[in-house]
């Protein structure tokens, strides 16, 4: 086998989300997401996020763990209802264990729970709501940052905005396969706006000191044939899975395909004077989420019935691709993950070098990335998945992509959104009943590459 090694210096992590691991839903309001849960058919099994994984009760024990499988950094998310319900100090202590452990916190302010009186309004009272399509959220969401800093920033140096905004936007507000579960493309196109909003103006009262970046998932989407239908086809995903997040954030614009493609939607008046020399902030990192590439063409009898297709977010009857409907996603030969997403590494290589060609010098930190696998303790696929993925890492870092961390997802199985507890990202093995953890063989695996740097 090759000798990959990584420079020194480089950051070996893990990543969670709160909603997702930390139970203890009696101590923080209520977010979009638990609405979600309790609407019949939304999540398998009717799975709710009340109790997770009991991070909230068994957190000390699960940063000791970090630390004895050598990790050199966390990323988490922080609770938008829990800090709204005074359980900052939560987070206080978490920053202190890490950094006691030598283990650098990487704050997401934002993974999807959003607190649920600005999706509805305050229950049995007037005020602001509409969620993500309203610009007030934007303008909560940097009071809320503001907040936070205020309380973490002395200790914190890494700070993340928004966690897959498109998946908020659109599998949110567009397909409704994820809270609040809403099916308007105009007010999908809204929330992006919005929320690429936030992120500008959340960097801006943050400290000056800060990194701060932002996750997207960017799709590396290719096109079925060479035929121009279906180059056209990538055209239109690319737009709407990329660059309406990459072109305010890295050029300070909308890009002009993607307003006329969305023209019969939304006149984009929404966007203000002002609002993408706001988002168009420098960036201290570019977060790159990867978990597979999409495969498009022009569907040839117009949009399908489902209107979704294999694009691995399940589908709800509706699309997630507002103006791009009659694109039609296929699922690529060869191995699969437990999501039915197709492996291929390649994809991820492309990303980071489309980054270092588009914005020169911009550090990249791979935030997410891994795959959901069997409950066993002995997980030869996802080591294999692991070892092919950051062999495409340290391929690109020789061809001058200027990446500095990878943030395995994720360290412990979790709730996994609208799947429910029925599939498992972790290295560490969580059995639900007795919230017992137990490292799988891809945990030792990783502990000795994060030790070494050597795979």
């Amino acid at each position: 086998m090759t000798d990959r090694t990584f420079p020194e210096g480089f950051l070996w992590g893990t990543a969670t989300a709160a909603f997702q691991i930390e139970g203890a839903a009696a101590g923080r309001g209520p977010c979009i997401w638990d609405t979600f849960c309790r609407t019949p058919g939304k999540v398998h099994g009717g799975d709710t996020g009340d109790v997770a994984a009991d991070h909230h009760r068994l957190w000390r024990q699960d940063v000791r763990m970090m630390a004895e499988l050598g990790l050199g950094a966390y990323r988490f998310s922080v609770s938008w209802p829990r800090v709204l319900a005074g359980g900052i100090g939560f987070y206080d202590a978490l920053v202190d264990e890490l950094l006691s452990y030598g283990i650098q916190p990487c704050v997401t302010l934002y993974h999807w729970d959003l607190p649920q009186e600005l999706e509805t309004g305050p229950a049995g009272g007037s005020g602001a709501g509409g969620g993500w399509p309203e610009r007030e959220t934007a303008y909560a969401f940097a009071a809320y940052a503001e907040t936070v800093a205020g309380k973490l920033a002395d200790r914190v140096s890494l700070w993340t905005t928004l966690n897959e905004p498109w998946c908020s936007a659109f599998l949110g507000y567009a397909s409704g396969v994820h809270a609040p579960g809403r099916t308007s493309p105009a007010d999908s196109l809204r929330a992006a706006h919005h929320l690429n909003l936030a992120h500008g103006l959340a960097a801006s009262v943050l400290p000056s000191s800060a990194r701060v970046g932002i996750a997207l998932n960017p799709s590396a989407v290719r096109a079925l044939t060479g035929r121009a239908a279906d180059l056209d086809a990538r055209r239109r995903i690319d737009a709407l899975a990329n660059r309406i997040f990459t072109g305010p954030l890295l050029h300070g614009a909308y890009p002009e395909d993607l307003l006329a493609d969305t023209a019969a939607l939304t006149d984009w008046s929404f966007v203000r004077p002002g609002d993408t020399a706001l988002i168009h902030r420098p960036l201290g990192f570019l977060g790159v989420n990867y978990y597979s590439p999409a495969v498009v063409s022009a569907s040839p009898d117009g949009p399908r019935a489902d209107g979704h297709g294999s694009d691995g977010h399940g589908s709800g009857g509706r699309s997630p691709w507002p103006g791009a409907e009659s694109v039609a996603f296929h699922q690529p030969p060869g191995e699969l993950t437990d999501m039915n997403w197709p492996i291929d590494p390649t994809g991820l290589y492309d990303l980071l070098m489309r980054f270092t060609r588009e914005a020169p010098g911009l550090p990249l930190l791979i935030t997410e990335n891994g795959a959901a696998y069997g409950p066993d303790l002995h997980d030869p696929l996802r080591i294999r998945y692991l070892e092919a993925h950051l062999a495409a890492v340290h391929r690109a870092m020789g061809d001058g992509a200027p990446v500095e961390g990878y943030f395995l997802w994720s360290l412990m199985d979790n709730f996994e959104w609208s799947y429910g507890y029925s599939k498992r990202f972790g290295i560490v093995h969580v059995d639900y009943e007795t919230q017992a953890r137990t490292p799988r063989s891809s945990a030792h695996w990783y502990a000795a590459l994060a030790r070494s740097g050597t795979m």
